[in-house]
């Protein structure tokens, strides 16, 4: 496993950080533990609980109890209700410091290291609860403050300087503008985690080819039926499912980790197979010319 700066926090996370929900749950609460064991043993020191859920602050309480604190980053979702069903999203200073002190009692983790907000609208966030956060900050029952999102309001948090850390959507077909909110950000000295390294829309073969293929028209009409012949998909993200010894999710996670603003890739997994098999590659480099080809079809996109 490989380590990075978070920003200017002073301390080092993994590359990858293993993020943990109601998924990981489904298979029991020892199950979900060994999750969290199987990604220490692979030297992921970065876990993001994605809700408050008090059974998986629990889990990940008496599975991290076993290591020095300060060896380990915790990221706690706020915004995102509870888990459990009717629960609504909640951006109040009482929802979310209720929701932090809920955490913390169960979990018994002394601190939050990232209290990280899932997707606020442009008018979600009061002044009273930014007052909120900066009281946890102060009191040192969190460290650091984030935002997560992809929108256009993303650029105005991220211009406030309100927050350490920006979580983004980042993969080999990210547009123009998470591109420049990134640099944005850390021109802020903000920390960098990315999420959706694999979008759905380059998962299987078919998506991968057709990815940048001009839309049909009304009732089908407008695009012109591309041969079968042998340079079929050049240009195009076709080579992520047909690159020797690499599938098409390693390639992706690979050039998310490959990019120096990017202080984590969060992942997912309910198996301890997949988490091992995941953190293998940031121990892997790309193969050669892989770089140019994602470059090549990126150009390609923008062009479509």
């Amino acid at each position: 496993m490989r380590y990075r700066p978070f920003g200017s926090s002073g301390t080092a996370v993994s590359s990858l950080t293993l993020s943990l929900g109601h998924a990981a749950l489904a298979r029991g609460f020892e199950a979900a533990q060994s999750l969290i064991y199987s990604g220490l043993e692979t030297g992921i020191n970065s876990f993001r609980l994605e809700t408050a859920d008090p059974v998986l602050a629990d889990v990940v309480g008496q599975a991290l109890s076993h290591v020095d604190r300060k060896l380990v980053s915790v990221t706690l979702m706020l915004g995102t209700g509870d888990g459990r069903r009717g629960s609504q999203r909640d951006f109040s200073a009482e929802g979310m410091t209720h929701a932090m002190d809920r955490v913390l009692h169960v979990s018994g983790l002394g601190h939050i290291d990232l209290a990280l907000l899932d997707e606020p609208d442009e008018h979600e966030l009061a002044q009273s609860t930014l007052h909120a956060l900066k009281a946890l900050r102060a009191s040192e029952r969190v460290r650091l403050l984030g935002v997560a999102g992809e929108g256009e309001v993303m650029d105005t948090y991220v211009s406030t300087g309100a927050f350490d850390v920006l979580a983004t959507p980042f993969h080999v077909n990210s547009d123009w503008r998470i591109q420049s909110r990134v640099r944005h950000a850390r021109e802020r000295d903000m920390a960098i985690l990315g999420y959706g390294y694999f979008p759905e829309s380059l998962d299987t073969p078919k998506k991968a080819e057709a990815v940048h293929e001009p839309k049909r028209g009304l009732f089908g009409f407008g695009r012109a039926r591309t041969p079968d012949t042998p340079l079929k998909g050049a240009g195009t993200f076709a080579f992520l499912h047909r690159t020797h010894g690499w599938t098409a999710e390693q390639i992706c996670l690979g050039y998310a980790l490959v990019d120096p603003s990017i202080s984590s890739v969060m992942i997912s997994a309910t198996t301890d197979e997949r988490v091992n098999d995941l953190a293998q590659v940031p121990e892997r480099d790309l193969p050669p010319g892989l770089p140019a080809q994602i470059e090549m079809a990126r150009v390609g996109t923008a062009a479509a």
